[in-house]
């Protein structure tokens, strides 16, 4: 979200993510201070929710010629399981994207990937606004994402404690096949390229396994710029990807046998509980909420995620608050 460090990028990103922690760190940058003071006086009187959608989207504008495709924001990540909530806080950021002149092909909202903030994505999308499924940790999630009708998804490669808990984070030597989190990252590739036949060491994996995109924060971005690539200590490497995502998708042949392990799992893997016949949209996503429940690692990640959001977007708050007190 910063466009300082994105003009000083070697390369022009594809996509601009962001969520609550990063529009709360980033709205405290001293080159936005006067343009939130300006939408805090502004917008004192319809409440923080108004004030910080403005503010989230104009960082947006701001970075938007920057890359070459979308800017992303999530939806207020404590409303996860109000399907009404989620719609609201979708159609106040798509609102503001508009007020900006960014048109609907140049944003996406990021969706919790619970069941009734997925129920939200169909109706977005009949209305122009496209999604991505976030907070994703197992097949489930993504197979409901999927069934949501959402353009992208964000699986989790590593649990967000780990970013401050080193302890959390695998180190192992080869991430895309012995991470704990590449057999589900496989699962989900070949279950998505199944469907579509019927209808820095981790960042280089993900492009391995066959990603799409990955999402990488500036730190890990600095590193691998500074790193001369060495292919003799890469086991595999990443291919340039076809227009059609999905059209021809093979699975790398030493990365056959992850996707059949799941160290993360509390049983045996069991294709019946992540069928793509069970439909985990019904019932406000009632069939989702029991995947979660069965999976002891996706429900606690699913919940550390967005209790960190969630403490993001209330100092937000807090600090906007702050400010409508003294204008």
């Amino acid at each position: 979200m910063d466009p300082t460090y994105s003009k000083n990028l070697q390369i022009t990103p594809n996509d601009m993510t962001s969520n609550n922690l990063w529009v709360n760190i980033q709205m405290s940058h001293e080159e936005n201070r006067e343009m939130f003071q300006q939408v805090c006086k502004e917008l004192k009187s319809e409440g923080w929710k108004a004030a910080y959608t403005r503010i989230a989207v104009n960082m947006c504008k701001n970075n938007i010629d920057n890359i070459k495709g979308r800017v992303l924001l999530q939806v207020y990540p404590n409303q996860a399981y109000d399907t009404e909530a989620v719609l609201a806080s979708a159609r106040a950021y798509a609102a503001k994207f508009k007020r900006v002149g960014i048109s609907q092909d140049r944003y996406c909202i990021k969706i919790p990937s619970t069941g009734p903030a997925l129920n939200a994505c169909p109706i977005l999308k009949k209305e122009g606004i496209r999604t991505l499924g976030t907070a994703l940790f197992g097949l489930p999630q993504a197979i409901a994402a999927s069934q949501a009708e959402c353009l992208y998804i964000s699986p989790y490669f590593n649990e967000v404690k780990a970013h401050d808990d080193l302890k959390l984070w695998p180190n192992v030597e080869d991430p895309a096949t012995q991470h704990t989190m590449s057999g589900r990252t496989m699962q989900i590739l070949e279950t998505y390229n199944r469907l579509y036949e019927e209808t820095a060491k981790e960042a280089m994996a993900a492009g391995e396994h066959g990603c799409h995109s990955a999402t990488i924060s500036p730190a890990v971005l600095d590193e691998l710029a500074s790193l001369q690539y060495d292919g003799s200590k890469q086991p595999g490497e990443g291919k340039p990807k076809q227009a059609g995502v999905y059209a021809g998708y093979k699975t790398p042949e030493r990365l056959m046998k992850v996707s059949k392990l799941d160290p993360l799992s509390a049983a045996k893997i069991d294709g019946e509980l992540a069928s793509t016949d069970i439909d985990y949209l019904a019932n406000n996503g009632v069939e989702l909420q029991k995947a979660i429940e069965a999976d002891p690692v996706t429900k606690q990640r699913l919940d550390d995620a967005l209790t960190l959001f969630t403490g993001g977007l209330l100092e937000s708050k807090a600090k906007i608050e702050k400010a409508f007190a003294e204008v």
